[in-house]
């Protein structure tokens, strides 16, 4: 009786013994494997830009070799996500794109990614087997894994931060709520100009836009000067600062000094009011914060910003240029920078024309490409 029954008994215990090995092993890969999917997802999540050469982007943010974006091993470390060891083998599937997230969760509808808002992330991947490799099916030593991360463009946003200080107006005096009088088509060229009293400058292209900067100013900050800090909020937008209210004006006082409210009243730069129309030159301010997003561009400015910004040599070096500077476009889709050039811009019921408080309150958010002049130099910040 014994010998039958030592064979009933063997599969059974080779059976539990998977289950205390194998089957937590195959859980850890499993966890190994959503980690790396989810990154890559958020990777390739922040290239839909919708612009012609996005899926060349989203393909390149995942991992090699589908990519060329940051490597993610499984298996203890030891094998990398979309390649293989030994008997073990992984692949990264091409990233699928969909217009909604309930079509990326089902996986309906796929889209073409340049149009896409969310990108699914798929891959699959051995895993070995040690005592279940005895039990039936389970000859090979190894059974496959898969795993799936999705991630995607969010719903617009009732708090903006880390975006540049400057704001323009509602173009359709309230009319308008979703593009706010702006071309909804995103082909129209604008010609930014500090907002100033009387004729304003000729174009460079399409309508003339006024803008002003707001107020982030931190007087408590005693390493950056006030150039230094409109310097950084031109060249990588609005920083963290030590002053918990973000100016006068605001009265939402938990509102970090990073960021901007919808339905926040805002105030110019104290130093920052609106001149003469005819000045010859930039205010000490304005040249700053327009230094600053020439670093979008290129890494040598003009001679002023590098006496106009207080702390200009030990600055300049921290923001690199856009990887396509010099393409003049009229047609946003035909983009292929790293998003460098792509600034986030708050958007007013009307311009103030001094530095107190007034009704300049908050909308939403609307996003310009910085373009450089059309013959493909770049742009002036000292004019």
């Amino acid at each position: 009786m014994s010998l039958p029954l030592l064979v009933i008994l063997v599969p059974v215990i080779f059976g539990l013994m998977g289950f205390a090995l194998d089957l937590g092993r195959l859980y850890l890969i499993r966890g190994e494997l959503n980690e790396a999917a989810q990154a890559m997802a958020l990777a390739a999540a922040a290239q839909l830009l919708g612009t012609a050469t996005t899926p060349t982007l989203v393909a390149n943010a995942l991992s090699p070799p589908v990519g060329n974006g940051p490597v993610y091993n499984y298996y203890f470390g030891s094998v990398p996500v979309g390649e293989g060891s030994g008997n073990l083998s992984s692949t990264i599937n091409p990233p699928l794109c969909y217009a909604t997230v309930t079509d990326a969760l089902a996986g309906n509808n796929e889209t073409d990614c340049s149009s896409g808002q969310f990108v699914q992330i798929s891959v699959t991947a051995d895993a070995p087997l040690l005592f279940w490799r005895l039990l039936p099916n389970g000859e090979s030593g190894t059974t496959s894994i898969a795993a799936q991360g999705i991630a995607g463009i969010s719903a617009p946003l009732c708090t903006a931060c880390g975006t540049t200080a400057f704001a323009v107006a509602d173009q359709s005096g309230g009319a308008d709520s979703t593009d706010f009088g702006f071309d909804a088509s995103h082909t129209t060229v604008y010609t930014f100009y500090y907002s100033c009293t009387g004729t304003p400058p000729s174009p460079l292209g399409g309508p003339v836009l006024p803008y002003v900067i707001l107020n982030r100013y931190d007087p408590n900050n005693a390493t950056l000067s006030e150039t230094d800090q409109l310097y950084q909020q031109g060249a990588q937008g609005i920083a963290a600062t030590t002053d918990p209210t973000p100016n006068a004006c605001t009265a939402n006082t938990s509102t970090p000094a990073a960021c901007i409210n919808i339905g926040d009243i805002e105030q110019i730069e104290p130093s920052a009011a609106p001149g003469a129309c005819n000045a010859v030159s930039a205010t000490p301010p304005v040249l700053a914060a327009m230094c600053g997003l020439y670093t979008r561009f290129d890494t040598s400015p003009p001679g002023n910003c590098t006496t106009g910004v207080t702390d200009f040599d030990s600055l300049a070096s921290l923001y690199a240029p856009d990887t396509d500077p010099v393409s003049y476009l009229t047609d946003y889709t035909a983009y292929a920078g790293n998003g460098r050039r792509i600034i986030t811009v708050a958007v007013v019921d009307a311009l103030a024309s001094n530095t107190a408080c007034g009704s300049m309150s908050v909308l939403g958010f609307r996003q310009f490409l910085a373009e450089p002049n059309t013959d493909g130099s770049f742009p002036n910040p000292t004019d």
